[in-house]
């Protein structure tokens, strides 16, 4: 069996998710997502008054899957814009999906890369900039009932916000770095 570590952070303990809930334009198309790093899944988590924030820890049995894994690359950049644009999934019969987290996502900038001002080749450029955050997107009922609930953590709001403070210090480095590659782009 092979197997590999997942984590989800969010409101709510997860002991089995819901692969039809949330959004269809994310960049891996619906389905639940979770990340293999724990530190980066706690970096991003938010607080709510009144609310707990979970870390859901999990085990993924892989054997079995068609898991798709890609890179930051053009394949990458297209399966992405299909999914934010609403198109029909590529991949439809991948059970998983794995790969880099657009950036663009997680800073403010997807308006540049998305809107169709850029091309394709300068929008990947910027989609390089920053580092490769992955990200496991479970698609099918079949991964779903192949994640095994592990443990659920309640998230410390100090350790919440001693995270949130590194992300606004790594948000002003991408900023500025992207603002950089953008000056290098020739429109």
């Amino acid at each position: 069996m092979s197997t590999v570590s997942l984590y989800h952070v969010g409101y709510d303990e997860i002991r089995k998710p819901d692969v039809h809930y949330g959004r269809k334009n994310a960049d891996f198309g619906q389905g639940f997502y979770l990340s293999p790093n724990k530190d980066f899944s706690v970096r991003w988590a938010r607080q709510r008054k009144g609310q707990n924030t979970f870390l859901n820890s999990y085990e993924l049995d892989t054997d079995g899957l068609k898991i798709k894994t890609l890179d930051r690359n053009v394949e990458w950049y297209e399966y992405i814009f299909r999914n934010r644009n609403g198109f029909e999934d590529n991949c439809p019969d991948c059970d998983v999906i794995i790969g880099p987290i657009a950036n663009d996502t997680i800073y403010d900038t997807l308006g540049i890369i998305t809107s169709g001002f850029l091309s394709e080749k300068n929008s990947l450029r910027l989609l390089m900039v920053g580092p490769a955050y992955i990200q496991v997107a479970l698609k099918t009922e079949k991964a779903s009932d192949q994640l095994k609930w592990l443990s659920t953590e309640v998230l410390d709001p100090a350790e919440i916000e001693k995270y949130r403070n590194i992300v606004v210090e790594e948000d002003k480095e991408y900023q500025a770095l992207f603002a950089e590659e953008f000056a290098k782009l020739e429109l």
